[in-house]
């Protein structure tokens, strides 16, 4: 058994579970599986030079089985709308209102206890989300292809192996909503091969909102797309469009 963890997942998803936590606990369901929306959500960081409006009230909706890509310069405040959107951080005004099983960042590898071994990371996260803890161990095991360094402790692992696990355990749970910060490559080309179909698989039956500021990886996975640009985003039901006021930006 698994007596405690590091800050990490295991913070940051139970408090995405928790009851009577954060503000989108107390909102009424959506429609169906797969949908979040946005009402009013703003975020403000403050710096030296003063308050910086990340989101600016924000209103929008993700509805079920689409693929969004949401697209902005480096920091235009992408990686925040989508810890946001899965509850990893809570916005300073407005409500998230999630209906279904949302995912943390695909290949995401910060929250893994470095104390731990990559099967009792995996064990951990299970419990969490109430998966078959047996069949997410043995998918993650198998997926990630790192031998007998999956029973080790994931502080001994390269940054590639941590990549490999944690692409892994983020297949190895079904989830109705998968959220991509960027689409990165890991391994080698058979490995990238094997990512690249999992994740195709999973898009057909769930939805996925990815970030990214190459229109490219847009074009590849997306139906839709969002450019988020001075704290505000504006929604595209079409990708030309949506790349000709993108490519128009400054």
């Amino acid at each position: 058994m698994i007596a405690r963890a590091t800050p990490g997942w295991a913070e940051r998803l139970q408090r995405l579970w928790a009851p009577g936590d954060g503000p989108s606990s107390a909102a009424p369901p959506i429609d169906a599986p797969g949908s979040i929306e946005l009402r009013g959500v703003t975020k403000v960081y403050r710096t030296h030079a003063g308050d910086h409006v990340v989101l600016d009230r924000i209103d929008a909706r993700f509805d079920q089985t689409e693929s969004v890509g949401i697209l902005g310069r480096n920091g235009a405040g992408k990686s925040t709308l989508l810890r946001i959107l899965g509850g990893a951080e809570q916005p300073d005004a407005g409500r998230v209102l999630r209906h279904g099983r949302v995912s943390w960042p695909i290949g995401f590898s910060g929250g893994f206890n470095g104390s731990l071994s990559g099967e009792e990371n995996c064990r951990f996260v299970a419990r969490i989300y109430a998966a078959d803890i047996d069949y997410v161990v043995e998918y993650a095991r198998a997926f990630a292809e790192i031998g007998e360094y999956f029973r080790m402790p994931v502080r001994t692992y390269s940054s590639g192996m941590r990549a490999r696990l944690a692409f892994g355990l983020s297949m190895a749970i079904d989830f109705d909503v998968y959220l991509v910060d960027e689409v990165t490559a890991v391994g080698d080309s058979s490995f990238q091969e094997k990512c690249v179909r999992a994740f195709a698989e999973r898009r057909e039956r769930s939805s996925v909102i990815i970030v990214s500021h190459q229109l490219g990886t847009i074009r590849k996975y997306c139906d839709k797309c969002a450019i988020l640009r001075r704290g505000r985003l504006e929604l595209f039901d079409d990708i030309d469009e949506a790349a000709k006021s993108y490519e128009a930006m400054s």
